[in-house]
């Protein structure tokens, strides 16, 4: 099977939204009037990113879901997205079990492949992907303010336990390690909760390399500090802390990587809007902390003391 078959059988779709798709040289995007448009694109490369044993349908999924969760920490609509993808070989059960997966994810959020390039070498998957948010109403990192309550959706710390399970550092049940393996190959991208909370959240980014690296982000883009309250955050882990100990817990909730949820931040006067922005788009919301005018971020134990643990986030390069 050469290449264009590859794209034809596989990845080709008439495009329903753009003047022009796949086939042509471009694709044309043009948002609606009064919108801008949000662009992230995101690599996943095996044995960095992903197992060579994880189900390919699982790969698809997820190599699209990491980049949706990127425009749901804008609040942004998906419009469409490109796909490049480097194959050892046109392996036809993995291409028909990856497409599967990576379409069915396209087709719940309406979001079009319209272009991408194909290429024999390591496996390695980047995707583009575009959406369009109202001009000007953008959840943006530089929003939150001294005062604002710190928020996070989903659960937190899944899919470290099942790194951790993959490696053989912990011995967990195997109901909770296939939850948490289900978590960390299928993550679910918070677009509902991001469009949800236009208007109410004053800033948010999506957790990717764990909650405490990316918070940071945050912090640093608006001038402002944080305390969280560890106790608020420790059950977010979905199996709880008798899975793995609590210092483990506490190690995968903050520090975990992989989630996909939304932290966020708002004015302590719109929590009932907050939680019905939650129950609107099916996504449970937990307040853990708030925001503070001075700068660093400080973590509180259960009877509010300082935890003097140190976390770090996921760094490729460190």
């Amino acid at each position: 099977m050469g290449e264009f078959d590859l794209i034809s059988r596989y990845f080709h779709r008439p495009a329903r939204r753009s003047p022009l798709g796949v086939g042509d040289d471009c694709a044309l995007l043009a948002p609606a009037p009064g919108q801008q448009l949000a662009v992230s694109s995101d690599m996943l490369v095996e044995g960095r990113h992903f197992l060579s044993t994880v189900d390919p349908a699982r790969l698809g999924h997820k190599a699209l879901a990491v980049n949706l969760s990127d425009l749901a920490a804008c609040g942004a609509r998906p419009l469409a997205f490109t796909l490049a993808l480097s194959l050892p070989s046109a392996n036809e059960a993995w291409l028909a079990g990856f497409s599967r997966g990576l379409l069915a994810l396209a087709d719940e959020h309406a979001c079009e492949l319209v272009g991408g390039d194909t290429t024999r070498g390591p496996l390695n998957i980047c995707i583009t992907v575009f959406g369009e948010v109202p001009a000007g109403r953008a959840l943006l990192r530089s929003g939150a303010r001294a005062g604002d309550d710190l928020w996070v959706s989903g659960t937190l710390g899944d899919a470290r336990l099942a790194l951790e399970g993959f490696r053989g550092t912990l011995a967990l049940d195997g109901d909770v390690f296939a939850a948490a393996r289900q978590r960390m190959e299928t993550p679910t991208p918070r677009v509902a909760l991001g469009q949800a909370l236009r208007g109410i959240a004053s800033s948010a980014i999506d957790i990717s390399d764990g909650l405490l690296g990316d918070l940071r982000h945050v912090l640093q883009a608006s001038g402002v500090g944080a305390t969280l309250e560890t106790a608020r955050a420790l059950p977010l882990l979905a199996a709880g802390p008798a899975a793995c100990g609590e210092d483990w817990a506490l190690t995968c909730v903050l520090a975990g990587g992989d989630d996909y949820e939304l932290a966020f931040t708002a004015p302590s006067s719109a929590r009932a809007e907050v939680e019905a922005a939650g129950a609107a788009s099916a996504t449970p919301v937990t307040r853990i902390g708030r925001i503070e005018a001075e700068p660093g971020l400080r973590l509180l134990d259960g009877q509010g003391r300082a935890l003097q643990r140190g976390f770090a986030g996921f760094d490729h390069f460190t």
